[in-house]
């Protein structure tokens, strides 16, 4: 008679593979008998701070807020304040029609085209402007003398 195909190392795993599949069961059993599913015990509370809590809020420290108070998204165009860019014309070619505003707070430079200019300008003007996205980074538009 042969030898036994099954060697140590194989019975070692099967026995620790029916151990956890026992372990599991064992566990879920006990997840069934102790475990409440009430409405109460799944409720999570949020405190002032954003932070999940198990108990209720205090309800002398409540806050009614109208719900035309709230405002979600982008706020009216009203309420919006425009920030007026304001630079000084570092370079401008009158033939070619373009040039480059120094943007008085940043200190960078922003290319602008005549299309997008409201008054004529010329080197060393002070200008307010728009700044929009353009095909190689921000661009002035809108531009006006001071």
């Amino acid at each position: 008679m042969g030898r036994s195909h099954e060697s140590w190392s194989k019975r070692e795993k099967e026995k620790k593979k029916a151990k956890r599949k026992e372990e599991k069961l064992k566990r879920k059993e006990e997840r069934k008998e102790g475990g409440s599913d009430s409405f109460e015990d799944m409720i999570a509370y949020v405190d002032q701070f954003g932070n999940p809590t198990d108990s209720p809020p205090d309800p002398d420290e409540i806050e009614e807020v109208e719900a035309e108070d709230i405002v979600i998204g982008i706020p009216p165009k009203g309420e919006m304040e425009e920030e007026v860019n304001e630079g000084t014309v570092s370079f401008f070619d009158h033939n070619k029609g373009y040039g480059f505003i120094k943007v008085k707070n940043s200190h960078e430079s922003l290319f602008t085209h005549v299309k997008s200019h409201i008054d004529e300008i010329t080197e060393g003007n002070r200008v307010t402007f728009d700044i929009a996205p353009g095909d190689k980074g921000p661009v002035a538009i809108n531009v006006k003398k001071i």
